[in-house]
Order: C-alpha cells, then structure tokens, then sequence
C-alpha cells in the first residue's frame, strides 16, 4: 500500500475554486515556450484587462514604472529559482495603485506540458498598513530630534529675555510647559474628547513658547478673524503649524533676535487661506531650504486631511507659506 496521500474527493475542481474565491487568490499559468500568460476571471479583474491571455509584455504595461525592471529581472530569474518564490510590486488600474504579491515555484517545479502555474494577490491594504506603520517611526524619529532641537533653541530665547538663573529657569520651565500643551494638540490624547477651537486660541496655544516674553505679542504677531476650526482639523491644523515653527525656530526667523513671524487669515468665498509670514532671518540658500520628512509629512497631511494646499515661496528677507483649505472642511 503506498503512503502517497491523495486529495479527498470534496476537493474537486469547483470547491478548489470557492476556496480560493473565499482567499482573494487569483490563478495564473505561463507558457515558457509561447510567453503566454492565461488569467483566471479574479486575474483579470486585478489587472484590469480585458483579453483571455496576454503576455508578460502586456501586462509590463500596467506595473508601476519604478517597480518595472524589478519585476523583469525576478520574472526572468523565476525558472532559474529553486523552490517557492514571491515578488510585490506595484501596478496601475487606472489612476489608482494596486500592490500585488506574485508566488509560484521556480527551476520548473510542477511544470505541466511546459505550463507554469502561481498566484497572485491582491496585497494593498496590508502595504498601505506597513506604510503607515513606517510613518509613524520616522514621524516620532523626526518629533525626538526636534525637541532637542527646539529645547536648545529655548534655552536660547530665556537666557537673552531674563536677568538671573532664578528668572531664566521660571521662564524656560514656562516655555517647556506651553511647548508639552503645544504637543498635545499635535499628538493629542485618543482617551480625551476634543472639541471645536477658535483659530486665534489654537495658534496661541502653539506659539506661545516661542514668543520672546513667552506670551505673543513681541516676535510673533496672530491677525485672524473669529473662525472655528473643527476638531476633525485640529490636529492636523497644529501639527503644520508646530512644524513651521520648528523650522523657524532651527532655520528660520525665529533662530535670530531680530526675526519675526505674521501670521494672518482670510476667508474668500468657501476657502480659508492663511499665511505664515517670516522675516528678519538669516538668508536660507536654496540647498538649505527645509526638504525633509518634516516637509513631506505637512504636505501629505494638508492633502490628505484637510483636502488642501500648502506652498512655500523663498523671497529675500524670508519665507511665505501659504494654506488653502475649504472653510467647511476647516470647521469639520
């Protein structure tokens, strides 16, 4: 009697195909003679084609052009692999992206009348939740580093704004504390319920601690009109604008005595556009201008959050960063 085990009769070939149904797994097989590339109906509607078989060239034109010789090299290499392998790569369905993960068997494993067989998946959500996952690293990395940063700055401003030791730690300890309310608007607490907050109120709050005498007024000027903004917005809101003021407090305007920061609001028709104006500050060559992860995650956030713009503009004696959003998704 053999103990090769064989496959149960409840696996035929249509409960096969409503488990794999049940697993998103999509079918495919290659013929290594012709190049053709036959895909099951879950295949097709991934890819988005039409067609009953196409070739690897056809379908090259749907992967992400930065995933695309990738993809060729470990396509070819893939008869030349021993054992199980898997490729993730991106593709494009239209103007969305759509992350696949390829797995089949290489050196012509189970290779059937010169027909090779695999599968794809439909991975996106699982890269999305990595991508998020490598967000939050780099933003608390990112968030570590200024507060060094931002604490040296501080120390700065109290020792040129106080007579004693005694004054310049009540002063810095004043600014510390207006810095951590200043965090909780960032990154604010999920067990706590937020609310609507006037949009004076919220920079205040931000700026405070940057401020020379530790209160605004003397190198950071807020001229905005009563404007509620949501508590959907908030956050998103502070976290741009405690970036801005890290930069300027590293880079900026605010790293010198003689530097000053406007910050003004106006609403036009259904937009709200507010203005970050630096002057008096040190003069930012192009190669030092602010382009790291710090300004890739404002830009990502005011797009995807706010639904809105954000641009920076360099003129002689400082910077100009402009905020577009729509007023209802503002006060949402």
């Amino acid at each position: 009697m053999s103990g090769k085990r064989t496959l149960p009769a409840v696996w035929d070939a249509h409960r096969l195909r409503i488990a794999t149904d049940a697993a998103g797994v999509a079918l495919w097989s290659w013929n290594v003679d012709t190049d053709e590339i036959v895909l099951d109906e879950r295949a097709h509607g991934l890819w988005g084609v039409d067609v009953e078989a196409v070739t690897f060239e056809d379908l090259s034109a749907r992967i992400h052009p930065e995933d695309m010789d990738r993809v060729r090299a470990a396509f070819a290499a893939t008869r030349e692999v021993l054992g199980a392998y898997e490729i993730d790569f991106r593709i494009m369905h239209g103007a969305e992206v759509r992350w696949v993960s390829a797995r089949g068997r290489g050196d012509d494993q189970g290779i059937v009348d010169r027909m090779m067989f695999g599968v794809f998946l439909d991975v996106t959500e699982r890269k999305m939740a990595e991508e998020a996952r490598e967000m939050i690293a780099n933003e608390m990395a990112h968030r570590v580093k200024n507060l060094f940063a931002i604490a040296s700055a501080l120390t700065g401003i109290s020792a040129r704004s106080t007579a004693t030791t005694a004054e310049m730690r009540r002063d810095l300890t004043q600014r510390l504390a207006a810095l951590s309310r200043a965090h909780d608007l960032v990154r604010p607490i999920l067990s706590q319920p937020k609310e609507a907050a006037v949009l004076g109120d919220l920079l205040a709050v931000l700026l405070g601690a940057y401020d020379e005498e530790g209160a605004i007024g003397a190198r950071i000027r807020i001229r905005v009109p009563e404007l509620l903004v949501g508590e959907a917005s908030a956050t998103t809101l502070a976290l741009v604008v405690h970036e801005l003021a890290t930069n300027s407090i590293k880079y900026g305007s605010l790293s010198k005595e003689s530097g000053r920061v406007e910050v003004t609001c106006d609403t036009r028709d259904n937009e709200v556009v507010v203005t970050w104006i630096e002057t008096g500050g040190p003069p930012i060559a192009a190669s030092n201008k602010p382009s790291g992860f710090g300004s890739q995650l404002v830009t990502r956030s005011v797009s995807s959050q706010l639904g809105g713009t954000i641009t920076f503009d360099w003129p002689a004696e400082g910077v100009v960063v402009t905020l577009r959003v729509g007023k209802a998704r503002l006060g949402a």
